[in-house]
């Protein structure tokens, strides 16, 4: 196995650390360390990238990987704001249901065609407001637990604006991605 896909699979073992960090508030600054572990989780997206292209390490292994990695690492976090009331359980669904239906294809892609389809530009930019969304949630939580907001930062309204930012492009990207791949999906089989 080549470096950036060991790095791909890092980030998938750094979610139930990053998890932890979130959900447990007995930690003393867990949205802190949270942050600090999401932050690292998404460097090793970065770096992996940059290596496989960089060295010719581009895997199918990594482009299915890859992207996988990074949804777990972000729906992960957006169900867990669901629960600490940072983002609204409908705009979670899209974001989820998008991603269900991306994988859906791109499984059908490879399972009939043998064809990787790798994320489009729109694509990458949802991942990237996605991944917005979810730092400047935990970086307003954990200025939150260093110093004394003024009243009118209101944490949970700010996070569930940001995910809905992220539900709107994600439904985009989404309807984009269904039409640019609808000659994968065959019906008739």
């Amino acid at each position: 196995m080549n470096t950036p896909n060991k790095l791909t699979l890092l980030r998938v073992v750094l979610v139930p650390v990053f998890l932890a960090f979130l959900m447990i508030n007995n930690i003393s600054y867990n949205y802190i360390y949270a942050l600090i572990v999401f932050s690292v989780a998404l460097l090793t997206d970065l770096l992996d990238g940059y290596l496989a292209r960089k060295n010719n390490q581009v895997t199918t292994f990594g482009k299915f990987l890859d992207p996988l990695a990074d949804k777990v690492l972000v729906i992960s976090a957006m169900i867990c704001f669901i629960e600490l009331g940072f983002a609204s359980s409908v705009a979670v669904v899209i974001i989820i249901a998008r991603e269900f239906m991306v994988t859906s294809i791109r499984l059908v892609a490879l399972s009939s065609d043998g064809k990787v389809i790798s994320a489009s530009i729109l694509g990458k930019i949802k991942t990237i407001i996605s991944m917005v969304a979810v730092i400047g949630t935990l970086a307003l939580c954990a200025l939150g637990q260093i110093f004394t907001l003024p009243a009118w930062i209101d944490i949970p309204l700010i996070a569930n604006v940001f995910m809905w930012i992220a539900a709107l492009i994600t439904v985009i990207s989404g309807l984009e991605y269904l039409f640019a791949n609808k000659g994968s999906i065959n019906t008739t089989k």
